[in-house]
């Protein structure tokens, strides 16, 4: 049981992942990509909460497991950091604004020519976020240079053989786990 401040600490941490991930809900166009640019941004550069190959993971499971990838995301995040609670807030937060913004607004301005013109542009400008976010992304994925050719055959395996996705994840997840442990034991020799 927590005492004094603990309990008043951790809702207040609830709270913060909510009104965050409502701003990104909010503010964020262009999909689940967007959102894990703007996740970036808040958790990794601003409040060093996660690291580069830590969102990397989030994002990789997110991806793997059935769902919308940033709905597993914002729960996977969430729960890292406040338990089930915090996940719950994080994907609360996040779908609340585009629930609203559909069912109040979409139906009257749908058909307006200008909305959807803008609605275009604003995807345009939507592609530099994430690839801002990829790149950071691809940076903290090759920790060792091993890992570009597991990267490179797996996605020779992917294009030109049709393997399908569930085995590249688990021969992505052994070699990561043999790369690990050679490359982190060739670490320890060294002086």
């Amino acid at each position: 049981v927590e005492r004094g401040g603990g309990i008043v600490k951790r809702w207040r941490t609830i709270r913060d992942l909510f009104l965050d991930f409502m701003k990104f809900g909010l503010f964020t166009f262009g999909g689940g990509w967007s959102i894990v640019a703007q996740m970036q941004s808040r958790y990794v550069e601003e409040k060093k909460i996660l690291t580069q190959e830590e969102l990397l993971d989030l994002t990789s499971v997110g991806r793997s497991l059935p769902g919308t990838m940033v709905g597993n995301v914002a729960m996977l995040f969430g729960y890292r950091v406040a338990g089930f609670w915090g996940g719950l807030a994080c994907v609360i937060g996040m779908v609340i604004p585009p629930m609203a913004v559909l069912t109040l607004f979409y139906t009257a301005v749908h058909q307006n020519h200008w909305v959807m013109a803008a609605m275009t542009g604003v995807r345009c400008a939507v592609v530099p976020i994430m690839a801002s976010a990829l790149v950071g992304m691809v940076k903290g994925a090759f920790r060792w240079r091993p890992c570009v050719a597991v990267t490179a055959v797996s996605f020779g395996l992917y294009l030109f053989l049709n393997v399908n996705c569930v085995w590249l994840v688990v021969i992505g997840a052994v070699c990561g786990l043999i790369l690990s442990k050679y490359m982190e034991g060739k670490e320890a020799q060294t002086p």
